[in-house]
């Protein structure tokens, strides 16, 4: 199954990256090789290529230099399935909690999702077509549905339709349709002159009971209807909805009548074996041993669970059995307190590849605010702009604010990137809050004007801690 940076080098990827996350090249770098290696693994011999295993990753860094963003932007590129999970969330298996391989059900869920949004997208414009013609027998009662179509025609149409061929369109009318007919009103709706026009439609009742089913796979929460095979009837209803809003609601269903519901689970579980990223944050919460007087659940006890997960073990899911023998696992965490040698030998050896992240230099900051393809001034000046006000960043004011978080975060706790955010907050308040009033208008942000904003919260120690 191609993935889009199938043809892409390691050194392509790293560049990709490069466009949103600042810095961590050494992390990029083992990043961008495991992507790569996936492609290497598929041009293999079958029998080879189940020999070959990712090579896991753990990231060393403080919180706010980028860890997390390098594997979801990697996750993107590749159009593999993606979750982030948090270790210090689960606990080890008999004891109130989540299992460890509750994160496998997860990444199928994520799998099966990621292939329904391809699939929709393959089939929209039949189901579309499909919702015209549905909205047209609501709108025009008794009308047939083919609006006079020839018979020829409609075989043809039929045909297409069953095949997945490009349907034919209908001939041009000769003249206009009378008024109240199902020609006349299709004309009107693809003039765009029932935006608000309501009508009353039935829709399938998507609602269905849940059900928390315990066993020895751990908690999951399933759907009544799936768990008893679908037997219960369809349930539907009426809703009254604008035109917009009911072609909406039935291209959704028209296009899961033409889904091979069977085939997307089966694509799903592939991609989720075999393409799946499951990123492991807070990993250094877990080292070493609790101190307290009870069982070891929470530490020791979640790592010699997560240990056969990452290792290679089949998880039973809601959807049938998967393998999690070629899924990619990227750890992380700070290592502040604690250091990777705490972890046990065994699960040590499941992250042959480590990185270091560099804390973030003044530079850096300034680079993060300025240069990444959505960076933060470009949002902020986005959603100004939205109220009609056009914000400018000056070069100097970049600078102030890159030294500005470059100091709290010195004299603070180091919280890395995620320190622009509050002070940008903090310098951009009073506007955000006056902007619908001031408006149209341009405010030029320079050194002095955030002095000015942030200078009383800077010289008060108290107020920094605090706010920013």
């Amino acid at each position: 199954m191609p993935l889009s940076a199938d043809h892409l080098t390691p050194a392509q990827i790293v560049a990709e990256l490069d466009r949103h996350i600042v810095g961590q090249r050494a992390a990029k770098r083992a990043v961008a090789i495991a992507l790569r290696n996936r492609y290497r693994r598929r041009a293999l011999e079958a029998t080879l290529a189940e020999e070959v295993i990712p090579k896991n990753i753990l990231m060393i860094g403080a919180t706010g230099v980028g860890k997390t963003e390098i594997a979801r932007r990697l996750a993107k590129l590749a159009q593999a399935p993606f979750i982030k999970v948090e270790a210090t969330k689960f606990t080890e298996v008999g004891y109130v909690g989540r299992d460890v391989e509750s994160m496998v059900r997860d990444i199928v869920d994520a799998a099966l999702r990621l292939v329904e949004a391809q699939q929709y997208a393959t089939v929209e414009t039949r189901a579309a077509a499909a919702a015209v013609e549905r909205l047209l027998d609501t709108l025009v009662p008794g009308s047939g549905g083919d609006g006079g179509t020839p018979p020829h025609l409609r075989a043809a149409r039929e045909w297409a339709t069953k095949f997945g061929l490009d349907v034919p369109p209908e001939p041009p009318p000769a003249v206009a349709p009378p008024p109240g007919t199902r020609e006349a009103w299709r004309q009107r709706l693809e003039a765009g002159e029932l935006q608000e026009h309501e009508v009353e439609i039935e829709v399938s009742e998507t609602r269905s009971p849940m059900l928390n089913i315990f066993g020895g796979q751990g908690e999951e929460t399933v759907r009544l209807e799936d768990a008893l095979g679908g037997m219960l009837p369809k349930q539907t209803r009426r809703r009254r909805l604008t035109v917009p809003e009911a072609l909406v609601v039935l291209t959704r269903e028209e296009a899961e009548k033409l889904l091979d519901r069977d085939h997307v689970v089966r694509e799903a579980i592939s991609r989720a074996e075999h393409d799946g990223i499951i990123f492991v944050d807070e990993l250094d919460k877990i080292c070493g041993r609790d101190h307290g007087h009870g069982p070891d659940v929470s530490r020791e006890g979640v790592q010699r669970d997560i240990l056969p997960v990452v290792e290679g073990t089949t998880v039973v899911t809601k959807y049938g059995p998967v393998s999690t023998k070629h899924m990619l696992f990227i750890a992380a965490g700070a290592f502040h307190v604690s250091k990777p040698s705490d972890l046990i030998p065994e699960l040590q050896g499941r992250f042959p590849i480590r990185v270091e992240l560099e804390n973030l230099t003044t530079a850096d900051l300034r680079r993060v605010l300025a240069e990444p393809e959505h960076s933060l001034l470009r949002q902020y000046a986005a959603l100004l702009e939205t109220e009609g006000v056009t914000v400018e960043f000056r070069d100097d004011a970049i600078d102030e604010l890159a030294a500005v978080a470059s100091s709290v975060n010195a004299s603070s706790e180091n919280i890395g990137a995620r320190r622009l955010h509050t002070i940008l907050e903090a310098l951009l308040e009073e506007l955000s809050f006056a902007a619908p009033d001031v408006a149209p208008s341009t405010v030029t942000v320079t050194r002095e004007y955030v002095r000015q904003r942030l200078g009383p919260i800077l010289g008060n120690p108290d107020l920094t801690r605090y706010i920013l």
